[in-house]
């Protein structure tokens, strides 16, 4: 038998083929040390779908799109993770409307020209061996606003009065809705609150987003209902004042955005994620003592996730933050991990994901590990470093299969107890 680089089957171009999968462990027979295989890189089976490991790419706006169209700086963004071992890539919040776009280069979902160029990223996923999916999004109050380091850098060289992409910097200002007319803050534009008609035409956007995402062959979507985009705008108290039906209640402020994620569960058979901020992270009690919510918080994010499974919600990713412009986050390691734990608890049956600080190998095994959650994902840290699977597997004591292109940079932990090559 002539001795071949195999090719990825199906590809739609030469990629060699990693076996197994970059990211899975090796078979006992071959590493020893894989007799026992730590919680982050056991299988995880969702609707049908098998994720290799439990590592997954939390979606990262990147700022970048070409009027929502995706491009190669996203190519090569995610196809860095795809490389490197990771159970799951979510790509970044993108827009159903373009009135939805955090920012004027925000990616977007709202017209068939955009379905081509996610492709290229998704094909080059999969011939990775490595599941991909998108956050849909919409942006409510928080629409039209600069790219963050237009309005201010790290280095703080320059900071801009305002935050309000202005129509001469491709921004909407005057076409920025919510659940009801207050801004985000003074920097923010003031939004306009949205109607019955309103409402149903963004629901009818998400729909057709999701045909657009069957399209493409993203494996799992995950409809961002978090840090102060509209869908969390309707939840809180804080954001949403509305006195009709949409308003006021617990009831009704989860009302609209639970029709919207039925909507979505509805046309879409793979699995279905929901990002939600458990917590608004808003000074005071959650619950006053008149009874009255005051504020977000996990007690009532228990009621909004319950219905979420009723509807057939698949996975909560769980966060926080992002809707009170005062609000008091107090960070460390694994700061939310809490809330996931909480969900969990309440929701045995339901996959949950943890985010939030999560570094170190240890520290995210132990959270699966332990109960609070089934899947941890990363971010900050991945962009640091890209290679983090293969670092936590190889610090957790087991081998896992790199790149083929990568194998020599990690002959360390590719050295088995007994020698095989």
């Amino acid at each position: 038998m002539p001795n071949i680089n195999k090719p990825v089957p199906g590809a739609d171009q030469y990629y060699p083929l990693n076996e197994p999968s970059i990211g899975s462990p090796y078979p006992e027979s071959i590493y020893p040390q894989n007799a026992t295989i730590p919680a982050l890189f056991q299988p995880l089976s969702i609707k049908g779908i098998t994720f290799k490991n439990r590592i997954f790419v939390a979606p990262m706006c990147q700022y970048s799109a070409d009027n929502g169209h995706v491009t190669d700086w996203h190519l090569v963004h995610i196809g860095g993770f795809a490389t490197r071992g990771a159970g799951a890539i979510c790509m970044e919040a993108t827009a159903v409307v373009p009135e939805g776009r955090i920012s004027p280069q925000d990616a977007g979902l709202w017209t068939d020209s955009q379905i081509a160029p996610f492709q290229r990223v998704v094909n080059f996923a999969h011939a990775q061996g490595t599941l991909i999916g998108v956050q849909l999004a919409h942006a409510g109050r928080k629409a039209s606003t600069l790219a963050p380091w237009v309005e201010s850098d790290v280095a703080q060289t320059r900071r801009t009065a305002t935050r309000v992409a202005q129509k001469t910097e491709g921004g909407w200002p005057d076409e920025v809705y919510g659940p009801s007319d207050l801004p985000f803050s003074d920097k923010y534009p003031k939004p306009k609150p949205m109607d019955e008609a309103h409402l149903l035409y963004v629901e009818d956007a998400f729909v057709k987003a999701i045909e657009r995402c069957k399209a493409i062959g993203f494996d799992f979507i995950e409809i961002h209902a978090a840090h102060g985009y509209l869908l969390h705008e309707f939840v809180s108290p804080l954001s949403n004042t509305r006195t009709d039906s949409y308003g006021g209640s617990l009831e009704n402020r989860l009302c609209w955005p639970l029709r919207l994620i039925s909507k979505c569960r509805a046309a879409w058979s793979k699995p279905l994620f929901v990002r939600i901020s458990a917590t608004d992270w808003a000074e005071g009690p959650e619950l006053g003592s008149d009874g009255e919510w005051k504020q977000w918080g996990i007690e009532q994010s228990k009621v909004y996730v319950g219905e979420m499974q009723k509807i057939g919600v698949d996975l909560v990713d769980c966060s926080g933050g992002g809707n009170w412009v005062h609000q008091n986050i107090k960070l460390g390691p694994g700061y939310q991990v809490p809330f996931a734990e909480a969900l969990k608890k309440a929701f045995p049956n339901l996959p949950v994901a943890a985010v939030g600080l999560i570094t170190d190998p240890q520290q995210a095994e132990s959270y699966l590990r332990d109960g609070k959650a089934d899947a941890v994902f990363l971010a900050r840290e991945l962009l640091r470093t890209p290679q983090w699977p293969i670092i936590a597997a190889h610090e957790l004591g087991i081998a896992v299969k790199p790149a083929n292109q990568h194998e020599r940079a990690w002959v360390d932990m590719l050295t088995p107890a007994k020698a095989s090559f």
